[in-house]
């Protein structure tokens, strides 16, 4: 039997980044119906799909268990639940050895979360988040149909399926060596906090790399993108060195959370192959993967490499026109009066 795993991050979507920009609020209200959705896509193939979910404490698992449809073989991963991004890795890497495909609701940070213990299961990113450039802005039952039709193999995840990239950093500074990875974006500020707080004042930004480059996306992808679009399924990134927009030789409008389009002041940009670094000298500062700052560093190196090995994302139009093709949606019937 086929099997899917599903996380859904309850703190996703919920951040104090809503005070301050004006980012949509996804509640677990909703996360329990997009959830419930994903479960009825799963049924859009014949085959009888077993899923996991991730448990938590908001009851979203729970609601799901009792509205899925029937037959659907559901249960929870047995896993000790701490109320943070732990959950998702740890529920990520028992789907590393257990699933077929993977739906994973959330923003870049619970994406990244996900990605990093996944190995090379295919992931269906769909987005209830704040930052949202990994995730798809796509239905729930959308997505579990796409994640039926790989997981059973009526298509093959090959075609249908682009490995994203990865940016690995190496930070070092007063207090020694720090290693760890984000996906679609790393950013560098000169404010001493870590968390998920607002970045207001574009000056706070210093540079960073990104995996991915468009101006409809938001915050350090964005304002790459206005100068130097790069694709998902591209090789590479892109680095940015920031300053004051005052003061830089040029800069870009650019969106930099949702309800914040500014203006930022640009020192250089960069184009960089697989495994080509670059290299960041930062006095005071905090690096940020994927939405989420982690690290406050002081008279550092920063050596930020984009990578080829990241997830295996699907692409869910793609996989949903394949299996059409394949004729694998269509059931075929000998009617009365028929010879």
């Amino acid at each position: 039997m086929s099997h899917v795993g599903l996380i859904v991050n309850p703190s996703a979507g919920r951040d104090i980044r809503r005070l301050t920009g004006g980012a949509s609020v996804v509640d677990n209200y909703a996360k329990r119906s997009t959830t419930v959705c994903v479960l009825d896509g799963l049924t859009l193939v014949d085959q009888t799909v077993s899923v996991e979910i991730m448990p938590d404490k908001t009851g979203i698992a729970a609601h799901a268990i009792d509205e899925a449809p029937n037959g659907l073989d559901i249960s929870e991963v047995e896993m000790f639940i701490q109320e943070s991004a732990a959950d998702t890795r740890r529920a990520a890497a028992h789907f590393r050895e257990t699933a077929d495909a993977v739906v994973v609701l959330g923003g870049d940070g619970t994406s990244r979360d996900t990605a990093l213990e996944l190995g090379d299961v295919p992931l269906v990113s769909v987005s209830t988040g704040t930052n949202n450039v990994v995730p798809t802005p796509v239905d729930g039952t959308v997505a579990g149909a796409a994640a039926a039709v790989i997981a059973t193999g009526m298509v093959d995840a090959d075609t249908a399926t682009t490995c994203h990239g990865k940016i690995e950093v190496h930070a070092d500074d007063v207090s020694g060596e720090k290693h760890f990875s984000g996906l679609a974006t790393i950013g560098i500020t000169d404010r001493p906090f870590v968390g998920t707080r607002a970045i207001v004042d574009p000056t706070e930004l210093l540079g960073g790399v990104v995996t991915r480059a468009h101006p409809a996306a938001i915050g350090l992808t964005s304002v790459a993108g206005c100068v130097n679009p790069l694709a998902p399924d591209e090789p590479g990134g892109v680095a940015l060195r920031l300053g004051d927009p005052d003061e830089t030789p040029r800069s870009v409008r650019a969106v930099l959370a949702p309800g914040m389009t500014t203006t930022v002041g640009l020192e250089s940009y960069e184009t960089l192959d697989w495994d080509e670094p670059a290299i960041f000298e930062i006095q005071d500062g905090v690096i940020g993967a994927d939405g989420e700052r982690e690290i406050e560093l002081t008279d550092a190196t920063v050596t930020m490499t984009p990578t080829a090995n990241g997830p295996r994302l699907v692409e869910v139009a793609t996989a949903l026109q394949a299996a059409s093709e394949t004729g694998g949606l269509i059931s075929d019937k000998v009617l009365p009066g028929d010879s």
